[in-house]
């Protein structure tokens, strides 16, 4: 055996090594993380939205033991609650051995993904074809969502307080609808706009219907036959719609991508793909050392503004809720605490490498991805984890074994994006970014490796479960 040179002895000590999941993880751990991805595309069909979202997760807490948290509620070790922000938020808490006042581990994932909304008056006829009015939510490229199969989903709540559940399109035998597109052979003047003007946001309304009232004369009746069969069907009228919250989303469901089968691609991996593995973790949970948290927030795609969002308080108020009910004060808690902000990054995409910094940028297959800081050109809106903590979860992941790379959101000059981070930062809390590397993000139908999903999983397992 060749007896190393000096600069190959010192490479080997000194420099970083690229992470690679497909080297470092054993056939048993891929394994696992193929089998641990089947239950997360399940997870991805049958949630499309943050109401989805909290119904899922609060039936699979119960069913692990998780009751709703009352205040004034007695609380100990092992003990597992959560509590259920309106429907559309979610907290959930294993209390752990140690003091509450040492502080707890908390894993803060969004479950809202950019879409179509429904406009509060939407129904409308033109020119024999029906209509529902939208307004697009959060970022997105509009001309992705035209001549594509969409499901609708969400609540009515009608004058006299009852609420009716939608979900049509999701099923096989349900119908679809779609936002129309202009044909190539007359779309020579659209094809001139620049990508953001090329499908103006008061185009994308969704096509519903095209078949009128039978044997009856006047106007809008393709429209008075589509509220005919949603009154027959929701018992609804059309004002109802003014109380009602109804979101459109890609109808088709998660698949396999590629021959070797090793990502899946769909719609809502941004945020899910950090909110189902930060769920997982905590379910895994028998005592922690510290009481672990998982937040799953609405809003983020928007600012994180309103009630269920994350600059609203109710994290701070869960937290102060859980200390007192111990003995302790709630800011005191939080000024201890430990927050992974779990939200995805963006991967390299060999097609489009002049938009990253290849050497602090993350890959598919490198891992989960902690980034130290996210915001905009000059670090604009980010917390920017210190050095102190930085180190400490580098840490915890390498003792847990953990495969996990660094990443940035972009060239400093291009753009940028923001998480909930600097939300949960603002309360007194040690806080940092660390979530899956996503393809295609924001699109309907984005790409994750399964190999990162699963180090998701143990990344927010690591945290949750560790005793330092």
């Amino acid at each position: 055996m060749e007896e190393k040179t000096k600069a190959e002895q010192l490479r080997e000590e000194l420099c970083m090594k690229p992470s690679d999941a497909t080297k470092s993880m054993t056939a048993d751990e891929i394994a696992a993380a193929d089998d641990y991805c089947e239950g997360y595309k399940a997870f991805l069909n049958e949630v499309k939205t943050e109401r989805e979202a909290v119904t899922y997760a609060i039936r699979e807490a119960e069913a692990r033991g998780f009751v709703a948290y009352e205040p004034g509620m007695a609380l100990k070790a092992g003990d597992k609650i959560y509590q259920n922000n309106r429907g559309k938020a979610l907290m959930l808490a294993v209390i752990g051995s140690a003091p509450i006042g040492e502080g707890v581990s908390i894993a803060a994932a969004h479950i809202d993904s950019p879409r179509l909304d429904l406009k509060p008056n939407p129904l409308y006829e033109n020119q024999h074809l029906c209509y529902f009015d939208t307004h697009y939510y959060g970022g997105i490229k509009k001309y992705q969502w035209t001549a594509t199969p969409l499901s609708l989903h969400g609540v009515i709540v009608k004058k006299n307080g009852e609420t009716v559940t939608v979900k049509i399109g999701e099923d096989p035998s349900d119908p679809v609808f779609c936002v129309t597109d202009l044909l190539p052979h007359l779309a020579s003047e659209q094809m001139q706009r620049p990508a953001t003007k090329l499908i103006d946001g008061e185009s994308l309304d969704l096509l519903i219907g095209s078949r009128p009232l039978c044997d009856e004369d006047g106007s809008d009746l393709v429209k008075l036959n589509v509220l005919r069969l949603i009154n027959e069907k929701y018992g609804i009228v059309e004002a109802d719609f003014l109380s009602a919250e109804l979101e459109i989303t890609p109808a088709f469901g998660a698949r396999d991508v590629g021959f070797d089968r090793s990502m899946i691609g769909a719609y809502g991996h941004d945020d899910r793909v950090c909110a189902y593995p930060a769920l997982t973790a905590l379910f895994a949970l028998d005592v922690p050392t510290y009481t672990a948290v998982t937040v799953l927030a609405d809003k983020e795609e928007t600012g994180s503004d309103g009630a269920t969002g994350m600059q609203s308080a109710f994290l701070p108020y869960f937290i102060e809720e859980i200390a007192d009910a111990m003995g302790e004060k709630g800011h005191r808690v939080l000024s201890r605490s430990m927050c992974l902000s779990a939200d995805v990054n963006v991967a390299l995409d060999p097609l489009y490498p002049e938009v990253v910094e290849s050497r602090n940028c993350a890959k598919l297959n490198g891992g989960v991805v902690l980034t130290k800081y996210t915001g905009a050109r000059g670090k604009g809106d980010t917390s920017d984890a210190s050095a102190e903590l930085m180190g400490k979860f580098r840490r915890i992941m390498d003792d847990a074994g953990v495969v996990w790379q660094i990443g940035e959101l972009g060239k400093v000059d291009i753009g940028g994006g923001g998480t909930v981070a600097k939300y949960i930062a603002n309360l007194d809390v040690d806080t940092v970014d660390l979530g899956v590397p996503v393809l295609s993000m924001h699109a309907p139908f984005e790409v994750v490796s399964k190999l990162d999903v699963y180090a998701a999983h143990r990344a927010f397992t690591a945290l949750l479960a560790r005793d330092q």
